[in-house]
């Protein structure tokens, strides 16, 4: 299920598009200021932004501009306003927006739009599955069953290498050296600790990080 952000101070215009979106089978979460937006992009990184030109705590094109210059680059935005000029939509996209959307706007074009941005996105991005966890390597974003688990990067690191490397045993020393890096002076049972922390983490899914006796690990 892919997670989408929406940044507007109009309740009513953010209701509709919270529902719309709801219906059409998204995670939406909802933000009335730059402020907001920003706490949440904090914890967790979505899959697509909806932002609104004119916010309550600056220019929402400025803050898309920021965006693209920061670690949020790759990450795929539509603006949604008011303004119908054709300078203004030039500017938008010329801000780094992935599309432009006016208001009023209907709810079929506003899935629609949302729809075909992220599957064209979607041919790009770097993402592993299996048996219910979803690895973004981009996002730093891992998920079972849809729901998302937060890790530390030691954590992520480890479960994408294993992911990556999957059904093939990989000792604790490869997993020190591409983790922790070759100079590493720390001992082997760091991975140990560190995989038995992952396992909890990750719940029932755990069980897919297999030790092999005296040797490393493997998912499986």
């Amino acid at each position: 299920m892919n997670l989408i952000y929406i940044i507007e101070d109009d309740e009513n215009i953010r209701e509709i598009e919270e529902y719309a979106l709801s219906n059409a089978g998204y995670q939406v979460v909802t933000c009335g200021s730059i402020k907001e937006l920003k706490k949440k992009m904090e914890e967790t990184v979505p899959d697509l932004l909806l932002v609104d030109i004119m916010l309550p705590d600056g220019d929402g094109l400025l803050f898309v501009e920021s965006l693209r210059s920061s670690r949020y680059e790759e990450l795929p935005i539509i603006l949604v306003t008011a303004k119908t000029r054709e300078i203004d939509i030039i500017r938008g996209l010329d801000h780094g927006a992935d599309d432009y959307i006016t208001k009023p706007f209907s709810v079929l074009e506003l899935t629609s739009r949302v729809k075909s941005l992220l599957r064209r996105m979607a041919r790009t991005s770097d993402v592993m599955e299996f048996e219910g966890l979803c690895i973004d390597v981009q996002k730093y974003r891992v998920a079972v069953d849809n729901e998302l688990i937060r890790l530390t990067k030691k954590e992520f690191d480890m479960l994408s290498f294993l992911m990556s490397n999957r059904d093939k045993v990989l000792t604790r020393n490869a997993i020190l050296e591409k983790v922790w890096g070759f100079d590493f002076e720390g001992e082997s049972r760091t991975v140990d600790m560190h995989v038995s922390t992952l396992r909890q983490k990750l719940g029932e899914w755990g069980k897919h990080i297999i030790t092999v006796r005296n040797v490393g690990y493997v998912i499986r």
